[in-house]
């Protein structure tokens, strides 16, 4: 079975972003994009809800390495 030629990989809580393309890199991948997607929580005041910034998700897109 081979591998797939395009690969999504997400930076988890518990690594840094080098880790992640370490990671990458070790799985034979390069990584052609960088994706970062904001995350909210929802907070009630005063009887409104508003949105608060919690975070972020950073995402790499990555092609399978053929060197």
């Amino acid at each position: 079975m081979s591998k797939p030629k395009k690969k999504i990989f997400e930076v988890l809580d518990n690594e840094t972003i080098d880790d992640c393309l370490d990671r990458i890199k070790k799985e034979g991948y390069i990584p052609v994009r960088r994706m970062e997607k904001p995350i909210f929580k929802e907070m009630i005041n005063d009887g409104s809800l508003e949105y608060e910034p919690a975070g972020r998700q950073i995402v790499f897109e990555a092609k399978l390495d053929m060197n």
